[in-house]
């Protein structure tokens, strides 16, 4: 078995599948490392009702553009799967499955990168492993009583999966709002813990929230346009493809009976202490839908488009709830919680200084410092979609370049020859 490569590709998703692309094009000498034992693990492991929240027409990797006649619906959990399966088939793209990368190091050869299947070298080594690698549980989880079930949103499956009894999820970013109506609907007594992701609505005069965020410039809008470098990791905006796509709103839920409470602050044994942010994190989300909408509506005023004005409702439920300080989970009722709190980064294997002070690459549009050292999928590497499937394709271009044009780059000169169409 070949172990020896001009460039690996280090994940086998979207960003490293786009890499393997381009150069596969120029018949460059290259090879994927996926950790997982089949394509498409990490979209195999979500919920059963699983949707995309981006419509149909941004399921695009280089050279499979959306060809379906159902480009406003949105992709099933096994839709994706099946996508990327004959991605990988369709370009022949060459990916080893079950290889578990331990730690990457460099050489006078260029890079060695160790594994439980033996050491691989190569002169480029492409991170696409992602930002979000591991579920990311808080400290005060570990003082919880026994008796309680915890697990993390991407160990849901659906209701059934989860023990009779109440349920408390954590978390209201896409997936913690999702899985919190979905367990409602499924007539379970749902607490949710609110954190402050905002609102943006399904539709709105006439389009979906992502063709409008395309036409205003969203999807191009650069990390250095950003206002501070932590808003590369925002949450994301609460909304859902399910059922044909619909707009998710806190106050609705406290309409429908979700029971909904502040951030969880800390814990000990059955007592959850809550922070007094319900309402302000709730007005949070109404000016966030606010804000959007007025973009909207003065891009349509300035294009002079001819679109009907439209007043979404205006509710209000949320804020009639009463902010609680203390939650006893036995008096609840709970036996479950669900933390939809996110996914951690680790780039520790790395055995050489590629990051800063908070675990983060160090690169510009990829290219870090290390020379033949590449990262993609991160937040914001280059714009807003970055690490969306819709952005694997420009980014892996962008890298793609850079590799086959075999010139050391310096990152302070932000610029590349194109050998690639980007």
């Amino acid at each position: 078995m070949k172990k020896t490569v001009d460039t690996l590709i280090i994940g086998g998703g979207q960003c490293g599948l786009s890499v393997s692309y381009f150069l596969k094009q120029y018949n460059h000498d290259h090879l994927i490392l996926e950790k997982a034992d089949q394509p498409a693990e990490v979209w195999r492991q979500r919920w059963d009702s699983f949707t995309l929240n981006t419509p149909n027409w941004m399921v695009t990797l280089p050279g499979a553009p959306y060809e379906g006649d159902q480009p406003d619906h949105f992709m099933t959990r096994d839709e994706i799967v099946a996508f990327f399966e004959n991605y990988i088939k369709r370009f022949d793209l060459p990916i080893r499955y079950g290889i578990d990368v331990q730690a990457l190091d460099s050489c006078i050869t260029g890079f060695q990168v160790s594994t439980n299947h033996g050491i691989y070298k190569a002169q480029n080594v492409v991170i696409a492993t992602g930002f979000y690698q591991k579920p990311k549980f808080p400290a005060c989880s570990h003082h919880i009583s026994d008796q309680v079930q915890q697990i993390h949103s991407s160990d849901y499956q659906n209701p059934l999966s989860i023990p009779k009894g109440n349920v408390l999820v954590v978390g209201s970013s896409q997936s913690g709002a999702q899985i919190a109506e979905e367990l409602n609907q499924a007539g379970r007594t749902v607490y949710l813990s609110v954190s402050s992701a905002g609102r943006v609505p399904r539709r709105y005069r006439g389009k979906d929230v992502t063709q409008w965020e395309e036409e205003i410039g969203y999807y191009k809008r650069t990390v250095n346009q950003l206002k501070s470098p932590m808003d590369r990791f925002g949450s994301s905006a609460h909304t859902t493809g399910k059922d044909g796509g619909h707009t998710i709103n806190l106050h609705q839920f406290a309409r429908d009976g979700i029971k909904l409470l502040g951030r969880v602050d800390s814990a000990e044994g059955e007592t959850i202490i809550l922070a007094p942010n319900l309402h302000h994190n709730l007005a949070k989300a109404d000016q966030f839908e606010a804000n959007f909408l007025k973009e909207v509506d003065q891009y349509i005023e300035m294009h002079q488009l001819d679109i009907p004005e439209e007043t979404l409702p205006m509710l209000t439920d949320g804020f009639d709830v009463e902010e609680i300080s203390e939650l006893n989970l036995t008096d609840a009722g709970i036996q479950t919680i669900i933390w939809a709190t996110g996914f951690s980064f680790d780039f520790s294997w790395i055995h050489f200084p590629v990051v800063d002070a908070m675990g983060c690459p160090v690169q510009w549009r990829g290219i870090s410092r290390c020379p033949g050292l590449y990262f993609i999928g991160l937040p914001f590497l280059h714009t807003g979609i970055s690490n969306l499937i819709a952005g694997a394709g420009p980014d892996a271009a962008y890298i793609a370049n850079v590799i086959l044009s075999n010139q050391p780059i310096d990152i302070e000169t932000k610029h590349v020859h194109s050998l690639v169409n980007i």
